[in-house]
């Protein structure tokens, strides 16, 4: 990992107070986001949050992030088979976002279940940073 990309996850993680993501998978998705996209300029939280509002339509259902993970992300979720999600927020669940490989599981699984396909490094480090600012 070199040490711009490391340094940018601990500052990143510094400016949003107490609710934070695992430095490394920040500074892995930049890393990946700029490999993927020469053009990539930093994450948005802007973006992050159309991210978690987009629909889908899958199987003949409108889907988003929100579907399940609510429209607060503060708030429990409940999966389509009613079990209980913790609020999404690391605000509420501070380690929503500090397993690296259970968030890329998830990413993985959530990605493909709402929008038929992978999440880009862009989304996933977009997505947190929105997700980080919501207290």
């Amino acid at each position: 990992m070199k040490s711009s990309s490391l340094l940018f996850a601990l500052l990143f993680g510094t400016l949003l107070g107490s609710a934070q993501a695992n430095p490394a998978l920040l500074a892995q998705y930049q890393q990946q986001a700029k490999q993927q996209n020469p053009a990539f300029s930093g994450f948005s939280a802007e973006r992050g949050k159309a991210l978690y509002y987009r629909e889908s339509t899958a199987s003949g259902k409108t889907m988003s992030c929100a579907s399940c993970h609510t429209s607060d992300p503060r708030k429990p979720g409940k999966t389509p088979a009613f079990r209980t999600l913790e609020p999404f927020a690391p605000s509420i669940t501070p380690a929503r976002f500090s397993d690296v490989k259970k968030v890329e599981k998830w990413f993985l699984r959530n990605c493909d279940d709402v929008f038929k396909r992978e999440c880009s490094a862009q989304e996933k480090g977009d997505l947190i940073s929105w997700i980080l600012t919501v207290k």
